[in-house]
């Protein structure tokens, strides 16, 4: 079958499409046949063997220290049901499925476990728009949602906002009653706020943190923010919240209660619950853009640039290169 491969570390020219061995459902997992995946900011670091903040050790071990330890890349998919292994009574072969594979997604088949983050793709909603979705409505609702403890009132900063993880934090936020100001380039003002933002402000305008405006959660998506000037703008018992953070924010993480470091959880409920709102429309997911698999290098240095407006969508089939308004 074919895939997308990387052998080495480096710029995105490195990641080629190849022929590598049909992988086959263990017990307790299901066999996809992709029909759409996307590029992700995990993939890229990955990639590039570029780890945030000191973390490049840890991350490099995970992924593997002389060479990439898996070839294949891609968490997020989009597809039908193939095969079953045994043991597996959730899916039937047919469905169409969406969810977080862990690795191998860019691949024109992937093997999942049955009880990890995967749901059933609602009925209208295209493949492009269910593999622009696990990656960016999993890390937001998660860090919205409980990590964050955002509710009815709230006042928001999101940073990083017109992003993948970003645009799926405002809509969420703004279901959960949240006053939502959004932090991102003016142009995206428009669709920002047709997302469910009440404000939004440009980054490279307005130094938000000299600002007078003070917020009950700053949730930072894209790295942008340092704590120190942060704190500035918290509000009595405000916390900072960021995706991103180094050994030393670590460190300080231990004794300062306004520094919130967490990870995101990836839970079938949670997608299940995402794949509701998509049906019903009150959630729409972000698509900056969809390649082919033969371009899916394109694809990686658009994610690496950090300017997406939403998810970088690969298509393995022709039939998933389609709005994700569908």
């Amino acid at each position: 079958m074919r895939a997308a491969v990387y052998d080495r570390y480096g710029a995105a020219e490195v990641v080629r499409v190849a022929d590598v061995p049909e992988p086959r459902p263990r017990p307790g997992e299901i066999l996809v046949e992709v029909a759409a995946s996307a590029v992700t900011t995990a993939d890229w670091r990955f990639r590039a063997s570029a780890f945030p903040g000191g973390l490049w050790l840890i991350g490099r071990a995970l992924a593997g220290l002389r060479r990439p330890r898996h070839r294949v890349l891609g968490s997020n998919f989009a597809g039908r049901v193939a095969a079953l292994g045994d043991g597996v009574a959730r899916f039937a072969v047919g469905d169409r499925v969406f969810g977080a594979s862990g690795l191998g997604a860019h691949a024109e088949r992937v093997a999942v476990r049955a009880d990890a983050a995967v749901a059933r793709i609602p009925d209208g909603v295209s493949d492009t728009a269910a593999a622009a979705t696990p990656f960016g409505a999993l890390a937001a609702r998660s860090f919205v949602r409980e990590i964050a403890e955002v509710g009815p009132g709230t006042r928001l900063l999101i940073a990083g906002a017109s992003g993948e993880v970003g645009s799926w934090a405002v809509q969420i936020a703004r279901a959960a009653g949240a006053h939502v100001t959004a932090l991102a380039r003016a142009e995206t003002a428009d669709r920002l706020r047709g997302l469910g933002a009440d404000a939004v402000i440009d980054y490279r305008r307005q130094d938000v943190t000299r600002g007078a405006a003070r917020y009950d959660v700053v949730l930072d998506t894209a790295g942008v923010l340092r704590y120190r000037d942060v704190r500035r703008i918290l509000a009595a018992g405000g916390r900072f919240v960021p995706l991103e953070f180094s050994v030393g924010m670590m460190l300080r993480g231990l004794w300062d209660r306004g520094l919130v470091l967490k990870v995101s959880t990836e839970r079938a409920a949670d997608l299940e619950a995402i794949a509701e709102g998509l049906a019903a429309g009150t959630l729409t997911a972000p698509v900056d853009g969809v390649w082919p698999l033969a371009h899916i290098a394109e694809a990686h240095a658009r994610v690496e640039s950090r300017h997406r407006e939403g998810a970088a969508v690969v298509a393995l089939r022709p039939a998933a290169a389609i709005s994700a308004a569908a």
